[in-house]
């Protein structure tokens, strides 16, 4: 997936077409796929964020709603109360210790079991100016690489995403199964890790969980609405507390709004990039191969090696960088 200059966008202001439902779509499996394209190949792949385990606060509680992804043994593409459940966590307030509010962005973390080395982060965002379903068609820009492997369903693939941490700590890739349903004026990308034959853990890279990652996309007007993201992911590792503490002050923020000035930027982008392409809304036009659940397992935390990175400082380039989370929107080292 290539990057490009302005943050790359993904599709133009139209409307997506209706899809009925999560479990009328999950049951459709395509064949025949077109020839592939440069633009399917750049569909957010929603994990831009910092992840980072989270110490244990007292101030939090468990999580009043239920979690089937912690127990998921077998892969399964979401089904309509996958996305309710998922929609209601996005939406929920008990439990949440929030962390950073400025300017329209609020973030909230949710520690986890004291045995466990993930925690859950959610962020919000307040855009005025961007409708809700150029958010839906969003470009990710801050990564090393992604690329979509094969498509599953009308509403399902799989692919492969890594991204930057924090120098020097070791960077993180995962292989996620990826869904995504309009909901009236509303809409939800989420995704879970995977196994794929093909594409086991590098040796540069740490393989990372994500337990279930998503965006819940809320129209509030013809040219606003407000977007949440939620991650709960285990990085593989024992991290150090600077890196804790910058994910959800400052990394979080950043991330954010440099996604809010890419998606300003998208609609003019793309109106010259064939802009009646969008695989992920018209299915017929996805180039993907298709792929077999079959082929597929679940990635389980437990059977991926762990590092100790607890004792890593913080590099000079990160601190001055850093500051203040309000860096250059050029620098996507932090995110």
């Amino acid at each position: 997936r290539p990057q490009h200059s302005d943050s790359g966008p993904q599709t133009g202001l139209a409307g997506p077409r209706k899809v009925a439902s999560a479990s009328a779509t999950a049951s459709t499996t395509l064949s025949e796929p077109p020839r592939r394209t440069q633009e399917n190949r750049t569909r957010t792949k929603v994990l831009g964020l910092p992840c980072f385990p989270m110490e244990k606060s007292a101030a939090s509680t468990e999580p009043q709603g239920p979690r089937p992804v912690l127990g998921r043994e077998s892969v399964q593409v979401p089904d309509d109360q996958d996305f309710r459940s998922f929609r209601s966590e996005c939406e929920a307030e008990v439990g949440w210790n929030l962390t950073y509010s400025k300017a329209g962005v609020s973030v909230w973390v949710q520690a986890m079991e004291m045995d466990r080395t993930l925690h859950k982060i959610k962020c919000r965002m307040e855009c005025r100016d961007v409708p809700a379903e150029t958010l839906y068609d969003k470009w990710d820009s801050n990564v090393i690489e992604t690329f979509d492997i094969a498509r599953l369903t009308v509403n399902a693939d799989v692919g492969y995403y890594s991204w930057r941490c924090p120098k020097p700590l070791k960077n993180r890739d995962v292989i996620t199964l990826r869904s995504w349903l309009p909901m009236g004026t509303d809409y939800i990308i989420m995704n879970y890790s995977v196994k794929h034959p093909k594409y086991p853990p590098r040796k540069d890279l740490v393989r990372a969980v994500s337990i279930q990652t998503g965006y819940l996309i809320q129209s509030t007007g013809p040219k606003s609405c407000v977007i949440t993201y939620l991650a709960q992911v285990d990085p593989k590792g024992s991290l150090p507390k600077w890196v804790v503490n910058k994910s959800s002050q400052f990394l979080a923020p950043k991330a954010m709004k440099k996604m809010y000035k890419a998606c300003v930027k998208y609609p003019e982008w793309k109106q010259k990039h064939q802009p009646h392409f969008k695989p992920w809304l018209h299915p017929e036009q996805s180039p993907l191969p298709s792929l077999a659940l079959s082929e597929l397992s679940v990635q389980h935390a437990d059977s991926l090696e762990n590092i100790d990175e607890s004792a890593v400082a913080e590099s000079r380039e990160e601190r001055v960088g850093g500051a203040g989370g309000e860096g250059s929107d050029d620098d996507t080292s932090l995110t």
